[in-house]
């Protein structure tokens, strides 16, 4: 498994998923694992919906972000969330601590990509899949529209 570098500008990526320097924000760090990116993450007690459940936005969320970095690291260019269609198939618990997001692109047709995530707890059991479709654009216009860096500035 190889660490992904956040090369965005730390000034200026507020991203609730991502920012390093959001301080209400997820500040989630990146993997990659052969065909997936991986990501952990320590649920917080203020991310509740239900007592001791990860709130079901907040999953989701999670989803989206791998979805996105997916799309950086294996697409190769960046674009925007179009769907989702997410399935919460078991309560993701704040109580068993780190958990671990997967995704993996799936295909891409023409400009929309697919990308499948998981959401595993740290008993391993999956709690959460979706599949989301990204609009991508060409890579010199993702570089243009979005500051994305270059590839290997994520490594």
């Amino acid at each position: 498994m190889k660490k992904i570098r956040n090369p965005f500008d730390p000034q200026i990526n507020k991203c609730f998923g991502c920012g390093p320097n959001n301080p209400i924000g997820l500040q989630l760090e990146f993997y990659e694992d052969n065909d997936h990116i991986i990501s952990f993450w320590q649920p917080d007690e203020n991310l509740q919906g239900y007592p001791d459940v990860v709130h079901g936005g907040i999953q989701t969320t999670l989803m989206d972000e791998l979805a996105s970095w997916t799309v950086f690291v294996k697409g190769k260019t960046a674009g925007f969330t179009t769907s989702m269609e997410i399935r919460l198939r078991k309560p993701l618990l704040v109580s068993k601590g780190r958990v671990k997001i997967v995704a993996k692109l799936k295909a891409i047709n023409r400009k929309i990509a697919e990308i499948e995530t998981e959401i595993y707890d740290s008993d391993k059991q999956l709690c959460s899949s979706g599949l989301i479709r990204c609009f991508i654009y060409p890579e010199d216009q993702a570089r243009e529209r979005f500051g994305l860096p270059e590839h290997d500035k994520f490594y």
